[in-house]
């Protein structure tokens, strides 16, 4: 008996140990918020799901950096084009539409030697394939794209893989480096409210296709496909409102 009040005297209480490991794992949690923005995009699908294998096919180009093969989109590992409604200056200083210019580029590109191939990299937050393409001749896409001026580096997921060829494409200016431009992800940080540049939005644009048209103004509630979300979204001047995180997807519920 006076061994057993011996030990409940110097027990450390449960309660104590429950409250360090709490305290402890808020801790963590703060940590990992403060810092998420260095982090590669994690799921449950990323760490316990299936590998998908790499998908070969002619591809619909949907922008500088997102193709598309027999249905499932791919967002190119490691860099960042211009979005579609991204104007740029050019050497003069006139604006030009260097998102639709880059994505004009990737589709001639992609053009002179079909089929591409994509392997897989990971899944993106909204469960999109991220890939490293190659043409049928073997010619790496995101090399090529940011060589030529098409797109840009992004460290945060590339870790420099083609800081050489952004030097290169820097030196003989090429593509976008003829002018003057913003990196696609301040572009997107700058226009998350969906609001086009005030130059942009002086010209009068009323597109028809399909009976689709840019008039009146639509949301993603009055939408019924994905295909006629991403008409909004490249032909309408509003269309941008429809992609509120600027990835390049209008309406996620609907894709």
């Amino acid at each position: 008996m006076g061994w057993q009040r011996r030990r409940s005297r110097n027990a450390v209480p449960r309660r104590l140990i429950f409250l360090t490991v709490a305290a402890a794992g808020a801790l963590a949690a703060q940590t990992l918020i403060q810092h998420s923005d260095r982090l590669p995009d994690i799921s449950v699908s990323n760490l316990l799901g299936p590998k998908p294998q790499p998908i070969a096919g002619v591809a619909s180009v949907i922008d500088g950096d997102t193709i598309e093969v027999h249905g499932q989109r791919i967002r190119f590992n490691g860099i960042d084009a211009p979005e579609s409604k991204q104007y740029c200056d050019d050497a003069k200083g006139f604006e030009y539409p260097c998102g639709r210019r880059s994505a004009e580029a990737l589709d001639s590109f992609l053009a002179a030697s079909r089929p591409v191939q994509c392997t897989f990299v990971t899944w993106d937050r909204y469960h999109r394939f991220v890939g490293d393409c190659r043409r049928a001749d073997g010619a790496s896409v995101a090399a090529w794209m940011v060589e030529h001026g098409q797109a840009l580096d992004w460290p945060r997921y590339s870790n420099g893989a083609y800081a050489a060829q952004q030097k290169n494409a820097e030196a003989t200016k090429r593509g976008l480096w003829v002018g003057k431009f913003e990196a696609p992800w301040d572009w997107r940080a700058s226009h998350s409210d969906g609001a086009a540049p005030a130059s942009i939005m002086s010209r009068k644009l009323v597109a028809q296709s399909g009976g689709l048209s840019c008039e009146p103004r639509r949301y993603c509630s009055q939408i019924s496909s994905c295909e006629d979300a991403q008409w909004y979204l490249h032909n309408c001047s509003w269309g941008r409102k429809l992609d509120r995180d600027g990835d390049g997807v209008a309406c996620e519920t609907l894709c």
